[in-house]
């Protein structure tokens, strides 16, 4: 199986199932002498962890995170960082009507067709529980981004219909994880957890908008062709599970504007590396390459494909069957899937960052 990796000098590579032993990585590139938190690195995977609030999965797993190589007392050594996850509350039981089942809307049937075999208990490789490595690796990046100054802070801006209408600017990111849905407004994260909670005792699940803000980025991060930034920060986001749209700045709103109104006009500074923009609809990227404003996008998540309610699908065989899921899952993914769309953006603006170091003499 191809497509484990990712990034190009900050590389991540992962491994492990939802049901098998545990999940793991290993990380090359990661810079000499990095100080590895390993209180801030497990806190982050805490905001990931299922059965932290009644909204979320109540799979009991505690996530402990053990280091097997590349840091030494306390510090990163340059080598590979080797880590895992071991999986505890495992239940391959619960999945096995799925053994020659598909699943409507997951990936069940293409990886069945591609591969030829399938590890059905929780959906194997393709679960959203792989996510752990990215956390860890993401957490790593952040640290080595606070060394920058470069801040990665997401929110989730909308669930269902109910939005959040106020600008990043507006609002204290602080306030994040104040609350079980992961919204900084208190009011609105109150109308979205009881649509949650709603929505879970149908038995039916929603989606929703988390919104990611970059702040303290260089000038000069991404290429102007192939490797620009803001394609490499929508790659990274739209390999996370559920994601089916990634928009940038002003996104797909730009277009009821006219470019005398959309335009975001250079301001003067002390010196031309402290040139800013009057507005930012550009996203805080121009040419694929950042400006120095702040970067922030939104990623729209799909409703979790697997529903509490009997569904028409087909077997292995092509037979129609009906099918009614098991298990213990999300009726939305977007509390869990903060930390996540942090950790992928903080993995590509790190890559980025050591990339940039090789561009001028």
């Amino acid at each position: 199986m191809a497509g484990n990796s990712f990034g190009t000098l900050f590389k991540l590579t992962t491994f492990g199932e939802s049901h098998g032993a545990g999940i793991g990585g290993i990380i090359d590139g990661c810079p000499a002498g990095l100080k590895i938190d390993q209180d801030f690195i497990q806190s982050e995977l805490a905001r990931r962890k299922p059965g932290q609030s009644h909204i979320t999965t109540q799979r009991k797993e505690d996530d402990t995170l053990e280091f097997l190589s590349g840091i030494f007392e306390g510090f990163s050594t340059g080598t590979p960082i080797a880590f895992i996850v071991r999986n505890e509350d495992q239940k391959p039981k619960d999945y096995s009507h799925l053994k020659d089942n598909y699943r409507p809307s997951h990936a069940d049937f293409t990886y069945d067709q591609k591969y030829g075999i399938r590890d059905y208990r929780g959906g194997g490789r393709s679960s959203a529980r792989e996510t752990i490595a990215r956390v860890v690796a993401g957490a790593i990046a952040k640290l080595l981004l606070k060394e920058k100054n470069i801040t990665v802070e997401a929110f989730v801006k909308q669930v269902g219909k109910i939005k959040l209408h106020k600008n990043h600017n507006e609002l204290d990111l602080s306030k994040t994880d104040s609350n079980i849905v992961r919204c900084p407004d208190q009011n609105i994260a109150n109308d979205m957890i009881s649509h949650i909670e709603e929505i879970k005792k149908q038995g039916d699940t929603v989606g929703g908008i988390i919104q990611c803000v970059i702040k303290n980025s260089p000038v000069g991060l991404g290429e102007p062709v192939f490797d620009k930034l803001n394609a490499a920060l929508g790659n990274a986001m739209l390999g996370i599970n559920a994601v089916k749209g990634f928009e940038i700045g002003s996104g797909f709103d730009c277009v009821n504007y006219k470019g005398s109104e959309l335009n975001d006009i250079f301001l003067p500074g002390t010196s031309i590396g402290n040139v800013s923009t009057q507005t930012n609809n550009s996203g805080g990227i121009q040419g694929g390459i950042s400006n120095g404003m702040p970067i922030y996008f939104n990623i729209a998540f799909k409703p979790v494909a697997t529903i509490m309610q009997k569904q028409q699908s087909v077997n292995n065989k092509g037979e129609e069957i009906t099918l009614e899921a098991k298990g213990r899952h999300d009726p939305c993914v977007l509390p869990r899937a903060v930390p996540i769309v942090e950790s992928m953006a903080a993995l590509v603006m790190a890559d980025f960052l050591l990339l940039s170091r090789s561009n001028k003499l």
